[in-house]
């Protein structure tokens, strides 16, 4: 993409009203606009990121054998009060009545709606195990949205919702959502603590959430630092195997946040020089609940004695466009976002240094279109500006690496090749560069 046609609206200054680093620095590298308090509308660098994080939860999902299918965002409100919760849900629920005068709500959730649908669909224990997931955006009326994607009131989510014959088999259903998770946050770059949580009003008895360390983060994390060197599960792990070990390999060791009040047993269970107290992030959620749900709203199969049954359910979210906040918050410095490479918008930011120099935007244009003809995802700064502004915005929105061509270089045949995570600087030649970047 050459950046003279792109859409790249950035800022120099921070926005008064970004109190986070997330929230500023998707704010100044064009990634978001706010179009109402908590309500976001995505740029095109911000949704490149968004769907290649999408993407991954996709790819993870399907691996550990999750259906995909798509709910809407306005749901009946007959369904919520089926289950219960509608009137239980809060203000946090916007609710809405249709022309007809009938009440309908924007979906916070999605448990009563996958309920129906399964209800509806299987009547057979020999249909089971099933899970089905959407990636959606979702509402809640946060009575104080704030720090950007990180507490909006529109965000975009993975839900996943498993069904089963028993406790045993849904136990299942709920380990290889474990370590699917283990398995998606390795892919994004990133380090994911899992520990017991509260269900909330989700219901049931078993919940473990997900958070990736970093300063700012709202958690505070009491953990052994043997998470910091645990190697996740292989790309190859066996999902129609026995996955417990693998869940009580992560959960065996000690992790809890400030919530649970954990300072003395923190310090009676870690040894003094394990200890990690730190900052958290939540970045996903899961929920065993029995049948909470199927119960009132009527899903039940007949099981293998012919006895109609409910259905064992659990339900798995991970918060996609939070995880793109939470990833920034973890992976930035004081010039910008540095993106992990597997999500980065582009893996390549091209600099010509002299756009009015024909020699250079012979080099640089010719390099572009090697990159592009290599599948290789580049950003292209062909405008004629400043070589600090340049340097400024790629520093700026965060990508992996910088090649810069420029007059003397171009003289002494090499170009200059800078990793934005490390900062290193090299001067190379073309093909010392593209061999570095795996080309």
């Amino acid at each position: 993409m050459r950046l003279s046609a792109y859409f790249l609206p950035t800022l120099k200054e921070n926005p008064s009203e970004a109190q986070i680093v997330s929230h500023r620095y998707m704010l100044r590298a064009g990634m978001i606009r706010q179009a109402t308090s908590g309500i976001y509308s995505w740029l095109p660098l911000g949704l490149k990121v968004l769907r290649k994080i999408e993407q991954i939860v996709r790819e993870e999902q399907n691996r550990a054998g999750a259906l995909e299918i798509l709910m809407p965002t306005i749901q009946p409100a007959d369904l919520w009060r089926k289950s219960g919760r509608y009137d239980d849900y809060g203000k946090e629920m916007l609710r809405i009545q249709d022309r007809h005068g009938r009440d309908m709500l924007y979906g916070p959730t999605n448990e009563e709606l996958v309920t129906d649908i399964f209800a509806n669909s299987v009547k057979s224990y020999k249909d089971l195990p099933k899970n089905l997931y959407h990636i959606q955006w979702k509402f809640r009326d946060e009575v104080r949205p704030r720090f950007g994607v990180m507490r909006g009131r529109e965000f975009f989510m993975k839900d996943a919702y498993s069904f089963d014959i028993d406790f045993e088999s849904s136990k299942a259903s709920y380990n290889r959502m474990f370590v699917s998770y283990l398995r998606t946050f390795d892919r994004l770059g990133l380090r994911a603590i899992p520990m017991v949580a509260d269900t909330g009003p989700i219901g049931g008895k078993l919940s473990h959430e997900f958070l990736i360390l970093a300063d700012t983060g709202e958690s505070e994390v009491f953990c052994h630092s043997d998470f910091i060197e645990k190697s996740s599960p292989s790309a190859d792990v066996d999902y129609s195997g026995d996955l417990q070990s693998i869940v009580d390999d992560w959960t065996s060791i000690y992790a809890a946040t400030d919530e649970m009040h954990v300072q003395e047993d923190f310090e009676s269970s870690v040894p003094e020089n394990k200890r990690m107290q730190c900052r958290g992030i939540e970045v996903g959620h899961i929920f065993h609940f029995g049948t909470k749900y199927s119960e009132p709203m009527g899903a039940t199969v007949l099981n293998k004695e012919g006895q109609n049954v409910p259905v064992f359910m659990g339900s798995y979210g991970i918060g996609v466009s939070r995880l793109l906040g939470a990833i920034i918050e973890a992976s930035h410095d004081e010039n910008g976002i540095i993106w992990p490479e597997a999500i980065a918008p582009y893996k390549v930011g091209l600099i010509n240094l002299k756009a009015k120099d024909e020699d250079c935007t012979k080099a640089c244009d010719d390099l572009y279109q090697k990159l592009s003809n290599a599948n290789v995802d580049v950003l292209y700064d062909d405008r004629d500006t400043s070589a600090g502004g340049k340097f400024k915005d790629m520093d700026l929105i965060g990508v992996p690496w910088q090649m810069v061509i420029g007059p003397r270089g171009l003289k002494n045949g090499v170009v200059e090749l800078k990793n934005r995570k490390t900062g290193e600087k090299e001067e190379l030649s073309l093909e010392a560069a593209l061999s570095k970047l795996g080309l």
